[in-house]
């Protein structure tokens, strides 16, 4: 085997390993995402506690996945795909280790409101678009690990979904705090839950942008698409904007 030769297997041997430890760290993000969700439901203290302590694992793995990138790139000079899939997976670990933060912001929420069983049926909402966001997450994961960009362009493309969910309960959490103003404090912790799932939902199209730029070096044309634009849902409402995150 020649030096070439040998260097062209140890860093196909890199980025496998890069491959696996960002799958991995999906698999994380998408388990804080459906504890804190749970966490929520049961107002379980503990798993959002659990959820909270775990962020530590998911920024550990991204402080990795960027070393063994900046580490390959420095040693290999890679280009083209192999260069933009060193990059992509930098961007990629970064959405996720934003992922675990959201998740941990809704375990803060579940340690907030523990003990208030005021408007429990307010959750169904919330899991609803949770499930969502976390299969988005899971497809764009699968469509990282298959280079697949026909699969993440169907994540890009799904997003106004969320958007539309994260519409509908906005307007319903604000409803019930107009009519019942005893609701007020619930519907403001439910309220920063659904942001932080939206938000959720736009890091899965941000790596859906990630694969499609590494597989075909090039952006995604056109704006994404968006369930709503008004400023009455995308700017954060005066009484929330005064409670601290």
């Amino acid at each position: 085997m020649n030096v070439s030769e040998h260097t062209a297997r140890v860093f196909d041997s890199d980025l496998i390993k890069l491959t696996q430890l960002v799958a991995q760290m999906g698999g994380f993000a998408q388990k804080q995402i459906t504890d804190a969700i749970d966490a929520l439901t049961h107002r379980d203290v503990a798993l959002a506690r659990h959820v909270i302590a775990a962020d530590a694992s998911v920024d550990a793995l991204q402080r990795q996945i960027e070393e063994k990138a900046i580490a390959t790139i420095a040693l290999r000079q890679p280009m083209a795909f192999d260069l933009r899939a060193l990059v992509a997976m930098m961007r990629i670990a970064n959405d996720l280790e934003r992922v675990g933060d959201l998740a941990k912001n809704i375990g803060k929420r579940v340690i907030a409101v523990n003990g208030d069983d005021s408007q429990r049926t307010l959750i169904r909402g919330l899991k609803h678009m949770a499930a969502l966001v976390v299969s988005q997450l899971a497809g764009v994961l699968d469509s990282f690990v298959d280079r697949n960009p026909g699969k993440a362009l169907q994540v890009w493309k799904a997003d106004k979904e969320v958007d539309a969910l994260y519409v509908s309960l906005f307007r319903e959490l604000l409803t019930y705090s107009m009519e019942d103003p005893g609701t007020i404090s619930m519907c403001i912790h439910h309220l920063f839950c659904a942001k932080n799932i939206e938000r959720i939902g736009d890091h899965a199209t941000n790596i859906a942008e990630a694969v499609h730029y590494m597989v075909e070096g090039h952006a995604i044309a056109g704006e994404r698409p968006k369930g709503d634009t008004s400023s009455y849902v995308n700017e954060t409402p005066s009484i929330v904007s005064k409670v601290p995150a």
